[in-house]
């Protein structure tokens, strides 16, 4: 799931060596921290979250797969 979600923002952003991407395993739940360029950080989000929104669906069928539940949170 880690080099799912690197991957898909990679080809989001203008910085993608500035992509950090830190998860955390609570329970049977898995949160993972995204934190990109400043200027990148509108392109992740997109208009109105469409984009971030995509991303955390994305994420939920590849953890759902595996069984588990993540979620995604993108920090400045």
């Amino acid at each position: 799931m880690h080099d799912f979600v690197v991957f898909i923002t990679r080809h989001l952003v203008d910085n993608p060596e500035q992509i950090a991407l830190e998860h955390e395993e609570r329970d049977d739940k898995i949160v993972f921290r995204l934190r990109v360029a400043e200027q990148d950080v509108g392109k992740v989000i997109g208009k109105k979250g469409r984009t971030a929104q995509s991303l955390r669906i994305l994420l939920a069928a590849v953890a759902a797969r595996q069984g588990k539940r993540a979620i995604l949170e993108i920090t400045e």
